[in-house]
């Protein structure tokens, strides 16, 4: 049976490989910049990177591009002269690949230095490194990344150890299924549905054997929707809200869309299974934590949380520590802000930074640091920023929204709904706010 989507044969398409491609007829010209284009969209990164990409290398080769981004499809027309040359590129799925986006820089440094010397033959061969390479972890390394990660999320949001423990363990089977069956080509949505299942099914059968050795472990059922965080989509959610600040609507939208399909998905699927086994989103139980502990803690958990999330998304380990360093800073001061009065009972406060404010500072934070450490290494900005923070998105707040409105609870549907949207929206406007800051070509129109 034939593939639904076909690879393209780059390297048969082009007329003149082994002439410079300064000097290359315009469709391959067009080709080399599609095909550049198009292996940026496949790594996860926004349309404004994805343009500016295709942009330097279009540049190099002498040609003026307009370019048109979705989720999953690039249309370009290559003008030259008196000549024009239009082409469609699209993939088959879409992704986040951190390591790729990297590649990509490494890729774009090289043109930008011998990209006049290069062959079109030359160009491909580059492109072709990237195609080909492979993901950085295997299923079992992603399920114990997810693990970790939504073990310290449930910590930041209130849990103790035994919803850690059990939220680590669900949220470790639920991806390595989920990564499973993305390697044998089986469909995201259906991925996403049957990594829910097993982690909320997971979760309760550790319970119930740790409610066998430990009296009273049945009534830490909350952390359950922990253990399902790790399918909240926070690359397409913050990159959307990136590219509709630089007016890619289509892009943004789609990826927004993308993301709150995810969203709805999954919620669905984790109310279905819990209500079927009787587990509740019910409050994390206090920890009575000493305020300097608390912060101790955090600073630490929020550090796993976000290397965690960034294996996930195939960032090397190093580049994976450095958006933990970046998160564990920032995270740690959006909770803080959020509890001043109690973290600092001194200052006389009545209350704390309103939660949507103080993910705003967050998100800001984050992507000022992402600058600073930027001076100092060759990791992509977005691979930086957008993992570390990813453990701000609700995903308490969002799961609760559509646990409440399929009980037909219509108002605290809608409370938990509002603060969920606000919050998700400050996010990439505390990145934007960051990099109009600290990146001239970022702030300019053209």
């Amino acid at each position: 049976m034939r593939p639904h989507h076909m690879q393209a044969a780059w390297h048969e398409v082009v007329a003149a490989g082994d002439m410079p491609a300064v000097q290359a007829p315009l469709p391959d010209k067009s080709t080399i910049i599609c095909r550049t284009g198009l292996l940026a969209l496949a790594s996860g990164t926004g349309a404004w990177r994805v343009r500016d990409t295709m942009n330097r290398v279009a540049s190099v080769l002498g040609v003026t591009i307009h370019v048109d981004i979705s989720l999953l499809s690039i249309e370009c027309t290559c003008i030259e002269g008196h000549e024009s040359f239009s082409e469609v590129v699209s993939l088959a799925t879409t992704g986040v690949n951190t390591h790729r986006i990297w590649l990509m820089e490494n890729y774009l440094r090289e043109v930008e230095t011998l990209g006049r010397e290069i062959t079109v033959h030359g160009y491909h061969e580059l492109l072709d490194l990237v195609e080909k390479s492979k993901p950085d972890y295997t299923p079992w390394q992603l399920g114990l990344a997810s693990g970790f990660a939504c073990g310290a999320f449930v910590f930041l949001l209130g849990g103790g150890p035994i919803e850690m423990f059990c939220a680590t363990v669900g949220a470790g089977l639920g991806n390595f299924v989920r990564a499973r069956m993305g390697r044998r080509k089986i469909g995201q949505y259906s991925g996403i549905a049957c990594g829910v299942a097993v982690a909320c099914v997971a979760y309760l059968v550790i319970l119930m054997l740790l409610g066998m050795a430990v009296p009273g472990a049945m009534s830490h059922q909350a952390g359950y929707i922990g253990a399902m965080l790790f399918v909240i989509p926070g690359f397409p959610l913050i990159t959307s809200g990136l590219d509709i600040a630089k007016l890619d609507m289509r892009s943004g939208i789609e990826r927004l869309t993308f993301a709150v399909s995810v969203i709805v998905l999954a919620t669905l699927v984790g109310w279905l299974v819990a209500e079927v086994v009787g587990l509740a989103p019910d409050d994390f139980q206090p920890l009575g934590l000493a305020p300097w502990l608390t912060t101790l803690l955090r600073l630490a958990m929020s550090f796993v949380g976000v290397f965690g999330f960034s294996v996930m998304f195939n960032s090397p380990v190093k580049m994976a520590a450095t958006a933990g360093v970046i998160g564990m800073i920032s995270n740690t001061l959006r909770l803080s802000l959020v509890e001043l009065p109690t973290l600092l009972p001194g200052l006389g406060l009545s209350a704390g930074v309103p939660p949507e404010a103080a993910a705003f500072i967050g998100a800001l934070c984050s992507g000022l640091l992402a600058a600073v450490l930027g001076l100092h290494t060759s990791f992509p900005r977005i691979s930086l920023t957008v993992p570390s923070i990813v453990i701000m998105v609700p995903g308490l707040y969002m799961y609760r929204a559509i646990y409440y409105m399929c009980v037909f609870d219509t108002l605290n549907m809608m409370g938990w709904m509002i603060r969920a949207i606000l919050i998700v929206a400050f996010l990439p406007v505390g990145l934007g706010v960051a990099r109009s800051i600290t990146d001239p070509r970022w702030r300019h129109t053209s």
